[in-house]
């Protein structure tokens, strides 16, 4: 058994979360919010779930400069010098980078997990146990380029919103990767669950602090170059201003492209919890209970007639009148009231940009 002090838990925590607007706004975005009505926000019930593994002080959050606040309010247990801000939006690779380096500086014998913020996991005790899992395979290999882990989810239809994992039908629990497939067109996605050893690629990352950071070294040497030159003043009062200096030089470019598609020696856990990137309005509605007519209800009070498959969001309390809509989104947050089918949920962000032009970027 792994002493937990040598867990880690890296939080990203810089999207935006544009497809869950009118909720989610620049300057409050869906990580922040109680999106299930749930009685806690999704960056919450993440840090909650991780904290039953990982000691709370172990926990990093890597977010934008502006969501410091939001951070320190809803998470008090992380302390301030685990909050790493970002000052550009440089996708996953340089992030990781950064936490990893600064975890290995403070446990050479860190392993630790980077997951986002906003996904939905309802059996916890599932996850946990594939977690240690991973833990475990990471601190226990002995490969001379060491193991990476992803944690896909198996999927149960054809979803040509993800990407796909395709791995070796090995007995072990940790399979070994072959390949990361892009999203594919439903024709493909439909073989893949034909063929049987393709997961869902879930963001979820489990590896050795010093494994991730070698494998920088190895594939992105310029990146590491970059961030490893101020390994000195890593965990000090300086890193702040090493960050604000350095860190928009870093390329643009996810963990996928950048590592785990290059790295020989990737494995993945399938695993069998229910999951959710909680990507848009519609797999908010596939994942929350229905009542009779197939309608969700999120924190309204509602009286409906003939109106069926509509997701229907408002703030607490709010009564909300129905009649005759039937497969429609309706979300209304303090200042905007957003109606539209289910089936166009994928134009929010083009109706966010158009309001954004009209009326101007407090509303977005």
């Amino acid at each position: 058994m792994i002493d937990s002090k040598n867990y880690y838990a890296v939080i990203m925590a810089g999207g935006v979360g544009s497809r869950f607007w009118p909720l989610s706004k620049a300057n409050y975005p869906k990580q922040f919010h109680d999106i299930l009505g749930a009685g806690e926000t999704l960056i919450e019930r993440t840090f909650g779930r991780l904290s039953q593994t990982v000691p709370a002080d172990n926990v990093l959050v890597l977010t934008n400069e502006r969501y410091k606040a939001l951070v320190n309010e809803q998470l008090p247990k992380v302390k301030d010098e685990n909050i790493i801000l970002e000052p550009a939006m440089r996708n996953t690779a340089p992030c990781i980078l950064l936490a990893a380096l600064k975890i290995y500086k403070s446990n050479p014998d860190a392993v630790m997990i980077v997951a986002p913020s906003d996904h939905w996991i309802e059996d916890e005790a599932s996850f946990l146990k594939n977690l240690n899992t991973a833990f475990e395979s990471c601190v226990t290999d002995n490969s001379e380029e060491k193991l990476l882990v992803t944690l896909g989810i198996e999927p149960t239809f054809p979803h040509t919103g993800y990407g796909y994992i395709q791995y070796s039908d090995n007995t072990t629990e940790v399979k070994t990767v072959k390949a990361f497939k892009e999203k594919p067109d439903y024709n493909t996605a439909k073989e893949f669950l034909a063929e049987g050893n393709y997961s869902w690629n879930a963001g979820i990352f489990i590896w050795s602090a010093r494994a991730i950071i070698e494998a920088f070294e190895k594939y992105l040497p310029e990146m590491f170059s970059l961030f490893n030159d101020g390994y000195d003043v890593l965990n000090t009062d300086d890193e702040a201003q090493f960050i604000e200096d350095n860190y928009a030089k870093a390329e643009d470019i996810s963990i996928d492209y950048g590592i785990l598609e290059k790295s020989k020696n990737v494995g993945v856990i399938p695993a069998t919890f229910d999951w959710s990137d909680l990507g848009a309005w519609g797999s908010l509605y596939d994942k929350l209970d229905k009542d009779k007519d197939d309608n969700v209800i999120v924190n309204a009070k509602v009286v409906t007639k003939e109106a069926t498959g509509n997701l229907i969001r408002t703030q607490a309390g709010k009564v909300v009148v129905i009649d005759g809509l039937n497969n429609f989104i309706v979300v209304d947050s303090s200042d905007v009231l957003v109606i539209m089918p289910k089936a166009k949920e994928q134009d929010v962000k083009i109706m966010r940009n158009e309001v954004k032009e009209k009326f101007g970027a407090d509303l977005v």
